[in-house]
Formats: structure tokens, C-alpha cells, sequence
């Protein structure tokens, strides 16, 4: 089989496809015949260094996967022929920048129909991130007012359809060139934040969303609601801001996203009804892998990138 993988770290030219042995799964696995790679920022800061998640090079990349059940049954959960997808084994390396991959059966859930594979692919990580913050941490509810910063993103554009699933009032930061693609989402207020403060345009808020990081997350502060809720997915670790939002009186939480097929069914039933769709901006024949990574570090982006077989 043909893997993506890595000698240094670097820019997106380290990546090489190479031919490696297949994987052997062990009980409880299932080895997939991968049919799309869903691509995260993530990997971008792996790839380059930034973030010393799984070690030093070689590796392979990859946690997003969709593709077809190819050995069995080494778990009764699937039999060979079933499609399914997930996110195995975050955030160990899972490798699945690969034509194949050897993955826990408890990780995987049966794709729908009405996913494409690479649809499906791209659905996990952000899928999970916008469900274990919302749903989990968040504890939204119907008419509750949700903040989401990035709402274009990658997180950001799921999280804004399941905050209207659960009955909420979504209002998003995004750039103006991004308005109709989150109001198309069902944001109820969409705030530019290249020519508008969101300090200044939003109060009451009982839960903020942030998929940004930096000066966003203690900026919140202030259009939270008495005994509100921040919840991040880039801050989760800073002490000081901890403190600083208790002493106000309201909560933070971190997340940090973990597999859950229960919530991965949740967000298959949520697809099914009508009520979500991932946004796919742009795919990738595998090869073309440095390509996909040259877009990924430009950032700004809408939706997810997907590598294809």
C-alpha cells in the first residue's frame, strides 16, 4: 500500500508518498480500505513542528477517515463491505494519510447513505470538536444565545448547526466575504470581525464557542452573561485565564476532542434529518497531498479539505 509520510519537519514538501506493508489489525480492529482523508490545521502544525503531539519524525499523519471494511470479522461490530468513518485513536497517531488503515471497530461508525466518503471524511474531528463543546461542555438549549468565533471554519460551521438543532439563538464571527455561507448555515447574527468589534455588538450570552485562541478567548469575557460559559478548543490549558473567568463568576472549559461513537452517531442523526451538512471547500487526489497542505497553512478557510482515493 502507499502512505504519506514524513523523514523531517518542515513546510508541505516533506511529505512523500512511499509504499509501506499493510497493517495488521488486531482484535477488536478493523482494517479499512480508505476511500477519503479528511484534513485538520492540526496536522499543519505537526507537519511543521509547532506542536509535539506524536513524537518525532517519521510518522504518519491523519485522524479523519472514511472507507470501506476490508478484513474481518476481527470484531463483531462490522463485517468486510461496510462503509464507515471516524476518527480513530485521537490523539495518538492514528496514520491514516494511507490506502489502508488498521483502526478500533469502537472507533468507526456506519456512514450513511447520504454522506458521500468525502463528506464523511471530512465530519469527524470538527464534527466531534462542535458536538463535545456544545453538546457535552456546553450543555446548550432550546433559546439559549450561542456565540461562535470562526463560524466559517472548520468547527465553526458545524458548531453553528448544531446550536440551531438544539434550539439556540447562533450568532458567529466571520469575515464579510463569509456572510453568506454562515447565514446559509443558519446564523442568526453574523458579526465581520474585520470591521466590527464583537465586544461591542453582542451581550448576554450564555455560551461562547471559540475556535481562534489568542486575545478572543479573554476578549469574551465581556459579552458573557452572569454565570456564562466559554468553552475553547486552543486554550484549554491556560491557567491564568481560567482564573480570570472565575473570578467573574463564570465558567471555562477546555476541549480537548476525544472518539465517541455515541456522538458520531448523533451527528450521523442530525445528517440524516436534514439538520447538518459538512462543507467540503476542496479536494485532493493523495498524491497532490503537498497541495492540500500549501491551502492549509494559508488558513482562512471555509469548510474542510479532503484527500481522495
Amino acid at each position: 500500500m502507499r502512505v504519506i509520510t514524513q523523514e523531517s519537519l518542515g513546510g508541505p514538501d516533506v511529505l512523500t508518498v512511499v509504499d509501506a506493508p499493510e497493517p495488521r489489525p488486531l482484535p477488536t480492529e478493523v482494517l479499512v480500505r480508505v476511500r477519503a482523508i479528511g484534513l485538520n490545521p492540526l496536522e499543519a502544525r505537526l507537519r511543521a513542528g509547532e506542536f509535539p503531539l506524536i513524537g518525532e519524525p517519521p510518522f504518519v499523519l491523519g485522524w479523519d477517515v472514511s472507507g470501506v471494511v476490508e478484513e474481518g470479522p476481527q470484531t463483531w461490530r462490522f463485517r468486510p463491505g461496510d462503509e464507515v468513518f471516524g476518527m480513530p485513536l485521537f490523539p495518538r497517531a492514528a496514520g491514516t494519510y494511507a490506502e489502508v488503515v488498521a483502526a478500533p471497530a469502537l472507533h468507526l461508525v456506519r456512514k450513511p447513505a447520504s454522506l458521500s466518503h468525502v463528506e464523511a471524511a471530512a465530519l469527524p474531528l470538527v464534527g466531534l470538536t462542535a458536538w463535545q463543546g456544545l453538546v457535552d461542555l456546553g450543555g446548550v438549549s432550546e433559546g439559549d444565545r450561542v456565540l461562535v468565533h470562526g463560524g466559517g471554519g472548520g468547527v465553526g460551521h458545524v458548531a453553528i448547526q448544531i446550536a440551531k438543532a438544539l434550539g439556540a439563538h447562533v450568532i458567529t464571527t466571520a469575515g464579510g466575504a463569509k456572510r453568506a455561507f454562515v447565514e446559509g448555515l443558519g446564523a442568526d447574527e453574523v458579526i465581520d470581525y474585520t470591521a466590527v468589534d464583537f465586544t461591542e455588538a453582542v451581550r448576554d450570552v450564555d455560551v461562547v464557542l471559540d475556535t481562534i485562541g489568542g486575545d478572543t478567548v479573554e476578549r469574551s469575557l465581556d459579552v458573557l452573561r452572569p454565570g456564562g460559559h466559554l468553552v475553547t478548543a486552543v486554550a484549554e490549558e491556560d491557567t491564568a485565564l481560567i482564573a480570570t473567568y472565575e473570578a467573574a463568576g463564570l465558567r471555562f472549559s477546555g476541549i480537548a476532542v476525544d472518539p465517541d461513537p455515541v456522538a458520531l452517531r448523533g451527528l450521523v442523526d442530525l445528517v440524516e434529518q436534514g439538520g447538518l451538512r459538512v462543507h467540503v471547500q476542496k479536494t485532493f487526489p493523495f498524491e497532490h497531498v503537498a497541495d492540500a497542505h500549501r491551502l492549509l497553512d494559508g488558513g482562512h478557510l471555509q469548510g474542510k479539505l479532503v484527500l481522495t482515493l
